[in-house]
């Protein structure tokens, strides 16, 4: 009896602290729970109200993420004061210290690309939407998160570049200034005139739409190569490349149709290239010229 007395007092004092606690603790969940909904709409106002007035929306959706997990962090602290814990919402803060220190030699890369994150996000060479080549990954930049960067391929590949990456490697920004140069080779006859050829195409250029015919951007065509059976004029252009795939790519490849249909029209020889064949030793199959040369000598 005296047992179950001290088990039924003891689960009573818990009982009773637990009811004493309560409060606290339903103050805490309160806090927590408004204290998030709060940060997100902060967060969500902050992020379009810096949409708006800034070029880089990048750097909005960074700063506005870091801003949202920053408050959670304080709302947590907070809950944790309002539930009567401030000795464990200390502990916490010393530890979580102590933490980082352990943890920034465990875990290196990942620290390296949260800082590389947050220096993107003020001073990097790109924007959304931009095209860029790091290595051997060539897109479009979609966002840019904490750890890494999202990037969208040409041929439908979603790759997450670290950030720690973009600032040790060249990066390639293909749309930064709205301009990018192709090129491509024609090749013509040597009896062709090398300067009336020259100038058809560079009328035939002009009249496309999406090249740039403005200077210092203006196209313009040079001699290449005196080939074996060609005069190689390389032609060099510039397009527009906001949208690359459409700026870059498709007109290449629309001028390079525009360009062999008109020399063919007006005369020029686009010949193939020219390859001479020599048997040493005499020839290893019979040849029907021969045959037939020898065919009427007997008959002489």
């Amino acid at each position: 009896m005296e047992e179950s007395r001290n088990l039924g007092d003891i689960l009573g004092s818990y009982w009773q602290g637990f009811l004493e606690v309560l409060p606290r603790l339903a103050m805490a969940v309160l806090v927590i729970v408004i204290g998030i909904l709060i940060a997100g709409f902060i967060s969500r106002f902050l992020r379009r109200r810096l949409e708006g007035r800034m070029d880089d929306p990048l750097m909005g959706r960074f700063i506005a993420n870091l801003l949202k997990t920053a408050l959670i962090i304080v709302v947590l602290m907070l809950g944790l004061q309002a539930a009567g814990l401030s000795g464990v919402a200390g502990g916490l803060l010393a530890a979580a210290g102590a933490t980082t220190v352990v943890l920034g030699f465990a875990f290196k890369d990942i620290g390296e690309n949260f800082l590389a994150g947050i220096i993107l996000a003020f001073n990097r060479p790109f924007q959304i939407n931009d095209a860029i080549k790091v290595g051997d990954i060539f897109g479009k930049v979609k966002a840019l998160d904490f750890r890494y960067t999202h990037i969208k391929s040409f041929d439908g590949r979603d790759v997450f570049v670290p950030n720690g990456t973009l600032l040790q490697e060249p990066v390639e920004n293909y749309t930064r200034d709205g301009y990018f140069r192709m090129d491509f080779i024609v090749g013509i006859d040597y009896d062709d005139d090398v300067e009336g050829a020259s100038a058809r195409i560079l009328s035939t250029i002009r009249q496309d739409g999406e090249v740039v015919a403005e200077a210092p951007h203006e196209p313009f065509v040079v001699t290449e190569e005196l080939a074996a059976s060609t005069v190689n004029l390389k032609v060099y252009f510039w397009v527009n490349t906001d949208d690359y795939r459409k700026g870059s790519l498709e007109t290449k490849g629309r001028v390079m149709r525009q360009v062999k249909k008109r020399l063919l029209e007006e005369g020029y020889g686009l010949p193939a290239d020219i390859r001479e064949i020599k048997f040493y030793g005499g020839a290893p199959f019979p040849i029907q010229g021969q045959k037939e040369e020898k065919g009427k000598s007997q008959d002489h």
